[in-house]
């Protein structure tokens, strides 16, 4: 059985004691009790944070207005890039990370339209660049197979706590660089969908955007690892982005709402008619949709009219506040 190379240091313990005490207090609250806005504003925040970190310029209020379905005037790659993350990670919560094909499958969602490739382990050389120069050159392509199943099988039998196993995954992904592109994004993410297995918060919590901040110090705790032919380096440095993205998130919770309010918030995105919203959730009265879903959600301050002078307007969409 491969065992990654890594040590538990004393930085690191303190690390992860510290990260769990306070991601359990987050983690308390119900999934569906935090912001639907806050949930929105950080999935953004983390998309944007990974792909900048790749050169993708879009600001937040471009990848937003992505998200919304809106027009948005920039270069082609840079939003079908933007498309595809956030495609990828609403697709989180229905993959397992200990699977392979998993993965796979989120490498083709990151990079349809965008690599001849997308979905299938490289069959030629790669390495990490940076200003120019190589500072990694990943191991050869008909290694790269054997190499994943190893880590695969590595990640399924671990009994190691799910950070610190989150940050040695995420470190070998980058070392073996298993596509032809797209690995740094791809990292990323699957360390998103280990830490949410363990705390769901942590879909909401935009690690990857403190990643952003630190670019060079991610760089260089990547070099550190591969001159000291251990994760360790990384590990630590991953914990302490994921500390610092934990104590910045406050979660906002939303009032105490019925049922059907907390569906329609779900399904509210962008700006939305009422038949819209409607067909999204599969309902055919209008009347009972205004009196259980619509008028509550309104009152409660969650949504709000687009033409709010007009109410009765057939024009009439809703967003949220």
């Amino acid at each position: 059985m491969y065992n990654p190379p890594y040590r538990i240091t004393s930085a690191i313990v303190s690390l992860v004691a510290e990260v769990a005490e306070i991601a359990g207090r987050i983690g308390a609250l119900r999934e569906n009790a935090i912001d639907p806005r806050l949930r929105r504003e950080n999935r953004v925040k983390t998309v944007r944070g990974s792909l900048a970190i790749e050169g993708n310029t879009l600001s937040e209020e471009q990848i937003t207005a992505v998200l919304s379905g809106k027009a948005v005037i920039a270069p082609q790659r840079e939003i079908a890039e933007a498309k595809n993350a956030l495609n990828a990670y609403d697709a989180l919560e229905r993959m397992d990370s200990t699977s392979e094909k998993d993965l796979l499958g989120a490498h083709e969602i990151l990079m349809r339209g965008l690599l001849d490739t997308a979905g299938r382990y490289r069959s030629g050389g790669v390495g990490i660049m940076r200003d120019g120069e190589v500072i990694h050159v990943a191991p050869p392509a008909r290694r790269v197979s054997e190499l994943m199943k190893d880590l695969f099988a590595w990640l399924s039998s671990s009994d190691e706590h799910p950070l610190i196993k989150s940050c040695v995954f995420h470190y070998e992904f980058e070392f073996i660089h298993p596509f032809a592109d797209g690995n740094g994004r791809l990292g990323r993410l699957w360390q998103t969908l280990m830490l949410a297995e363990w705390l769901p918060v942590f879909l909401y919590m935009p690690v990857e955007n403190i990643v952003r901040e630190r670019q060079v110090e991610y760089y260089n705790a990547i070099n550190a690892s591969s001159s000291a032919g251990e994760a360790t380096p990384f590990v630590e440095f991953m914990m302490t982005a994921i500390l610092d993205a934990v104590r910045e998130f406050t979660p906002q919770v939303t009032p105490q709402v019925t049922p059907q309010v907390e569906m329609l918030l779900s399904v509210l995105a962008g700006e939305m008619s009422a038949a819209e919203i409607m067909a999204k959730l599969n309902l055919k009265d209008r009347k009972s949709f205004r009196k259980a879903y619509l008028v509550p959600a309104l009152n409660a301050g969650l949504i709000e009219m687009t033409i709010p002078d007009k109410p009765n307007s057939r024009l009439q969409k809703y967003r949220l506040t």
